[in-house]
């Protein structure tokens, strides 16, 4: 028979006074209460309660083991508990990957304003453009850009990414001011390290199609670290809109090639179907697309 029963029923027992009252408090037959109590004792090869045709009382045996049992009972309790918690407010630990530029610019800020709300959470932020398993990997939310393949994961459609082509005022008073994509030939255009599949930049022209500008002397995997070097007028730098878009405003970074920057990507927070009940996972996803929705010039929907 099944143990935290037996221990439950004995538990009763003892407080109740009787196997009968015992049986009405645990909405239970009395034979069945006196079975738990048998198959109890046979499993311990002692008595635990002492009867007589009057009352009944714990036997030496049975005094420890009341006592061991309701430490017992007690963090089952406990342990149930912390998990209806769980599926009800959020708390633990969330885990999220995103891309180094997004996660650094957008989410990383919010997260002062949700875990503000959810004090009783804590948050990782794993930052990277490679991508992660999220079910392997043990993620519980991650952004991607870009088309999304079928995985079976839940995706949800964020605001689009738009891209800008940019330089310091000092790089294009020295190199000048490109007019056309066949002008990046003679222009220093900084390299993402993770565009190396289309060989260097690929803008859309708007005559001959997609312009790929050959790669630059420098290359780096980090958006922000080529955002830095554009500053320092190092050449032109493709990345973006929402880092680059306080250096634009003031005047720090000049757009240039406005119609031919590559075209917007789709953006979506995804996350495994098993995790989308859990209360730090929903409230995740409720708090990003509102947020991001359509403050980058897009509107979120179900994927």
């Amino acid at each position: 028979m099944d143990r935290l029963l037996g221990m439950e029923v004995f538990v009763a027992v003892v407080e109740t006074g009787s196997m009968a009252a015992a049986a009405e408090h645990l909405k239970m037959s009395g034979p069945m209460v006196g079975k738990h109590v048998r198959a109890l004792e046979k499993r311990l090869g002692a008595s635990v309660l002492a009867r007589t045709t009057r009352r009944q009382k714990l036997t030496e045996a049975g005094h420890g083991f009341y006592w061991r049992c309701k430490a017992i009972l007690e963090e089952v309790r406990l342990a149930e508990s912390s998990v209806e918690a769980l599926r009800t407010v959020p708390r633990g630990r969330l885990r999220v990957s995103a891309p180094v530029s997004f996660g650094t610019v957008c989410i990383a800020p919010s997260l002062v304003d949700y875990m503000a709300r959810y004090p009783d959470l804590s948050v990782e932020l794993n930052l990277g453009d490679e991508l992660v398993d999220l079910v392997e990997d043990g993620f519980d939310a991650a952004i991607r850009i870009g088309a999304l393949p079928d995985s079976g994961l839940v995706a949800r459609k964020l605001a689009p990414y738009e891209f800008v082509i940019c330089a310091s005022p000092a790089y294009l008073g020295r190199a000048g001011v490109p007019r056309t994509p066949a002008d990046l030939a003679t222009h220093e255009c900084l390299g993402f390290m993770h565009w190396r599949r289309y060989q260097g930049w690929r803008l859309e022209g708007a005559e001959s199609g997609p312009h790929p500008v050959p790669q630059s002397r420098l290359v780096c995997n980090h958006g922000p670290a080529l955002r830095t070097a554009a500053l320092a007028g190092l050449g032109l730098v493709l990345q973006p809109l929402i880092l680059l878009s306080d250096d634009i405003a003031a005047g720090r970074l000049i757009v240039v090639l406005e119609d031919t920057a590559p075209p917007p990507m789709p953006v979506h927070l995804i996350y495994p179907r098993d995790r989308q009940q859990l209360p730090k996972v929903r409230s995740f996803v409720e708090f990003v697309r509102h947020r991001f929705g359509a403050s980058l010039g897009g509107a979120a929907a179900s994927a």
